[in-house]
This record gives C-alpha cells, sequence and structure tokens, in this order.
C-alpha cells in the first residue's frame, strides 16, 4: 500500500473521531452545568465536583443524536474505531489511578467482602440470564457491569467474548440506569444503616454502585448531606481495589461463556480459545500500570522521590494527568462512540427480561453488601 492509499484509509476514521470528540467535550461540559444547577439549588456544597459523569452524558448525547438526527456511514468507521482502540488506551491508563497498597488498607476483611459482592453479581446475573433464556454474551456484560465496574468492564468484556453491538448497548443502558438510581439513593440508605459508622458506610457505597463515577458522586453527596469527609476516602479505595479485579474476572467468566454458552435457549457447541485470547492484553497494560503507580508510591515513601526522579508534587501530577486524561478523554471519546452507535430499535427485538435480570442482580449486590457489613464491618479497621 502506497503512500496516498495509507493517508485515504487514515481519513475514512477522521469524521467519526471527529464527532465523538464533539460529543465527549458536549458531555464533560453538560456534566459542569449539572454541577452548577445542583449547587445553584443547594445540593452541592460550594467546591464540590458533579456527581454526574462526564461519560455518562456523553452516551446519552450520543444516543440522543443517533436516534434522532442520525449519522451516515461516513462516520461509522471513525466511531468503530473510537469504541475499540480510544476504549483499550483509556483502561490502560486507568492502572495509573490504583496503587496495588491501596487495596491493602482494606485489611483481611474487606477484600472478602468486595470478593463477594463481586461473586453475587456474576453467579446471580448468570442464573437468571440462563434461567429467562437470554443470551449469554448479554448476561456476561451484564454481569461484569454489575460485579466489577460498571460500563468499563462491558466494554473490555465486549471484544473477549465477541458481543454483538446491540447486547453492548443494552447492558450499558442496563448498567447506566441502576447505576444512576443506586448514585441517587443509596447515601441516604448508608446513612439510614451506618449514620455512626463512615467506614461501613463508604464500604457500602464502594460494593453496591456499580460505575467509579457514580461511587464517587455517590460518596460526595453523603458528605454534603451528612458531613462526613471519611466516606469518600473509604468509598473511592474500595471501588479501585474492586476495580482491580477485572483483570481476573474477565478471562474467568469468558472461559465459562466458552465452555458451553446459551444463545436466545439453544445451545451451542464452541471451541475454547486459547487461554491467551481470554486474558485481553490491555488488562495486562492495565495491571502493568498500577504496579508503576505502587512503585513509585513505595519508593516516594522510602526516598521522598518516586523513581528517584519526581519530587511529591511532580509524581502527583504526573499520574493524576495521565490517569485522568484516560479517564475523562479517551474513555470519554469511546462512550460517545457507543452512544452514537446505539440504536433504540434493537431494544424492542430483546424485550425486557434483560432489565429485570439487572435489577435483580443491582438489588442481590446492595442486599449482601448490606447484611456483611452489619455482620462483619466492625472488623474493618482504615
Amino acid at each position: 500500500m502506497n503512500l496516498r492509499n495509507k493517508a485515504m484509509v487514515v481519513t475514512r476514521f477522521i469524521p467519526g473521531l471527529v464527532v465523538c470528540f464533539v460529543v465527549m467535550m458536549l458531555g464533560v461540559y453538560g456534566a459542569g452545568l449539572i454541577g452548577d444547577l445542583l449547587l445553584l439549588i443547594g445540593v452541592l456544597s460550594e467546591g464540590s465536583s458533579s456527581p454526574i459523569s462526564g461519560i455518562f452524558v456523553a452516551i446519552l448525547l450520543g444516543i440522543l443524536i443517533r436516534n434522532t438526527v442520525g449519522l451516515p456511514d461516513l462516520f461509522t468507521k471513525g466511531i468503530s474505531f473510537a469504541v475499540k482502540y480510544a476504549l483499550r488506551a483509556g483502561i490502560i491508563l486507568l492502572g495509573l489511578r490504583l496503587s496495588l497498597t491501596e487495596a491493602l488498607k482494606l485489611g483481611a476483611w474487606g477484600l472478602p467482602l468486595i470478593i463477594s459482592c463481586i461473586s453475587v453479581g456474576l453467579i446471580v446475573t448468570l442464573y437468571f440470564t440462563n434461567k429467562m433464556n437470554q443470551s449469554a454474551r448479554l448476561g456476561a456484560l451484564i454481569a461484569n457491569g454489575t460485579g466489577i465496574c460498571g460500563v468499563t468492564a462491558i466494554m473490555a468484556t465486549a471484544p473477549v467474548i465477541k458481543a454483538e453491538e446491540n447486547e453492548i448497548s443494552y447492558a450499558v443502558a442496563n448498567i447506566t440506569i441502576f447505576g444512576l438510581v443506586g448514585m441517587l439513593f443509596y447515601p441516604y440508605l448508608a446513612n439510614f444503616f451506618f449514620a455512626d459508622d463512615p467506614i461501613k458506610a463508604g464500604l457500602f457505597l464502594g460494593t453496591a454502585i456499580h460505575d467509579t463515577a457514580q461511587v464517587t458522586g455517590a460518596a460526595l453527596m453523603y458528605d454534603q448531606m451528612f458531613h462526613s469527609e471519611k466516606v469518600v476516602e473509604v468509598a473511592t479505595i474500595t471501588k479501585l481495589t474492586r476495580n482491580l479485579f477485572i483483570i481476573a474476572v474477565i478471562p474467568i467468566v469468558a472461559y465459562f461463556f466458552y465452555r458451553g454458552k446459551r444463545s436466545n435457549g439453544k445451545e451451542q457447541s464452541v471451541n475454547l480459545p486459547k487461554w491467551y485470547k481470554l486474558f485481553p492484553l490491555f488488562i495486562l497494560g492495565f495491571l502493568f500500570l498500577s504496579l508503576i503507580r505502587t512503585i513509585g508510591d513505595a519508593t516516594l515513601s522510602s526516598t521522598g522521590m518516586a523513581f528517584n526522579l519526581f519530587e511529591p508534587s511532580a509524581w502527583k501530577d504526573f499520574y493524576s494527568f495521565w490517569s485522568t486524561f484516560g479517564s475523562t478523554y479517551l474513555l470519554g471519546l469511546a462512550m460517545a462512540g457507543v452512544g452514537l452507535s446505539t440504536n433504540l430499535k434493537i431494544f424492542k427485538g430483546m424485550g425486557i427480561k434483560p432489565f429485570y435480570i439487572g435489577l435483580i442482580a443491582s438489588l442481590s449486590v446492595g442486599v449482601v453488601s448490606l447484611l456483611l457489613i452489619s455482620i462483619f464491618g466492625d472488623l474493618i479497621v482504615l
């Protein structure tokens, strides 16, 4: 392929990437406007950030554009590129958010709590997917979205199990709706059960709500309403630790999916892919950057310089910039693409049952979280 042909191929992606970028920026701006409105009416206090994710707004805008104005085929390749490659790069950079030593702060009982909630989300979702004769791929997407980290887990799982576009869109809509409901109502529920214990309240918010932005929003709302900064810290550590399990859960779900999947009520015999195909390379990238963050924090603590190169403020600026770039811009670009790819007509064909599955899974995770924290919460010290 000569240089001219290569240039022509590249230019095919530009229109779609541009429209994704515009929708992403509108999402970030829109989330800021929502935060300003909540500040104006007194829901947020001065200096607080918007509890609504720019990614969430970008998805809604993309869906609105796709299903009202519509998009010509000119934009298809660029949108698909954003959904596939910007997503993976964004997930890799998210690794800089998580120092593995943070997980150790949860202690001996914190990790079993997280594992229990993840397991319930996976088992309940897959069980009812089977009982309701729904697509195994859709069930796997909802299961990982509920159990681990919302939309990010869905998009990370999709290429491994070869999920179809309508299944991805349905799972994203499912997780977004129930995660948003949890963000709005769970702070009140946490205060009702654990008003005198911010550690328990933070653990509940960090394990019962799907998406990282939604957990953060719920924790900030709790702090603003009930004046407990500790809840924000505990909820954040809990959720970031929970996100780390994406490394193990995606290959496990993919393995059982390929062992004997059920699609539309019909058993299908499929060949199990090689083990390395069940473990996406971008998850390895996520883990690698988590290790970089961990080593940097450790050397900073022991010598006062991260890697003997970065002052404390410079090290924080470094990992904050790149993790924010990944979570806000690259994932925002990908999620705008998800919205722009979502044709609402697909939901008519798939019916309401997948929403029932998501509802049951979300409630199950919330109930198990409440019960375990009530019983064992006093053993967790942060």
